[in-house]
């Protein structure tokens, strides 16, 4: 089961249940792979809203690795989601929400 404070989540990837977490390690992993200076240039880089395939597969590569998986970002990268494109946004969206705890954004409330 996925422990929230320290930063993990689970997704279904692949066909089963896994648990994802960007400890240190992984951060710093994901540091040298977008060439950021630091943990604030990387946050700033996942806060633009904007993220390409090769990003959502190396975080969801880095996640895994950092709850434990031995799996390389190839194998990452071939694991099928359960909503398709959007499930791996998902997956990372909330991934770094629970890493850098952010809030998600409240949906708009329709005033009556």
């Amino acid at each position: 089961m996925a422990n929230r404070h320290r930063g993990e989540i689970e997704a279904e990837l692949g066909g089963k249940r896994r648990t994802l977490c960007l400890t240190l390690g992984a951060l710093a992993e994901l540091e040298a792979a977008f060439g950021a200076d630091d943990l604030s240039a990387l946050a700033e880089r996942f806060g633009s809203g904007r993220i390409s395939a090769r990003d959502a597969i190396r975080v969801i590569g880095a996640g895994l690795r950092g709850a434990g998986e031995e799996i390389s970002d190839e194998a990452a990268a071939r694991l099928v989601s359960a909503n398709a494109a959007a499930g791996y946004v998902r997956i990372v969206v909330d991934l770094l929400s629970a890493t850098f705890g952010v809030a998600e954004k409240a949906p708009p409330q329709n005033p009556r």
